[in-house]
């Protein structure tokens, strides 16, 4: 093995510190991946809080949040709105070139882009971000080609634990979790 093979975990915490768009795929990584179907057809998803939390801090330290997922589902769009998350891709046959355009919108370069998915329709994504982010329970090409691989499976707070190490990386985190204690912590 030569000098100039990349390691995917190489820098890891400067490659962490450098994200600013953190981009997730829906079914298996803010859900455990679960599809209920009503009677009318219409699909229920079950999310994690913690999850949500974690991404309103993110956007509140400067983050941006994209969602981009290959099934469409009016849960999502309410729970996107809940969340403040405008960017959201819905239906997506190829999540790389939905990426690459929501990036571009975003004024950010693929370094910068963190992405948390959990199987191999995420694959090429997090392949090319700076950031690929497997969920403890993806399946193991996913978990291959990862940056870093989550304690928490999908729809288990694994969105919440990728924006902790995130935030930790530049040092944000402490400052994040004092808006809610008052500096106690």
């Amino acid at each position: 093995m030569t000098e100039s093979h990349h390691h995917p975990n190489a820098g890891i915490e400067a490659r962490l510190a450098r994200v600013r768009l953190l981009l997730l795929d829906v079914d298996g990584v803010l859900t455990d991946g679960s599809v209920s179907i009503t009677s009318a057809g219409e699909e229920v998803k079950t999310f994690h809080v913690r999850d949500g939390l974690g991404l309103r801090v993110w956007q509140q330290a400067g983050g941006m949040v994209g969602i981009i997922t290959g099934r469409s589902s009016r849960a999502l769009t309410l729970r996107a709105e809940e969340l403040g998350v405008g960017i959201v891709r819905q239906g997506v046959a190829d999540k790389l070139r939905a990426a690459a355009e929501i990036i571009g919108d975003c004024g950010v370069g693929w370094e910068e882009t963190a992405f948390v998915g959990d199987d191999l329709p995420d694959l090429p994504v997090v392949a090319r971000c700076g950031i690929g982010v497997a969920v403890a329970d993806a399946c193991g090409e996913l978990k291959a080609a990862a940056a870093l691989v989550t304690i928490l499976p999908g729809g288990r707070g694994a969105v919440r634990e990728v924006v902790e190490r995130l935030l930790r990386s530049r040092g944000g985190w402490e400052s994040a979790v004092a808006g809610y204690t008052g500096g106690i912590a």
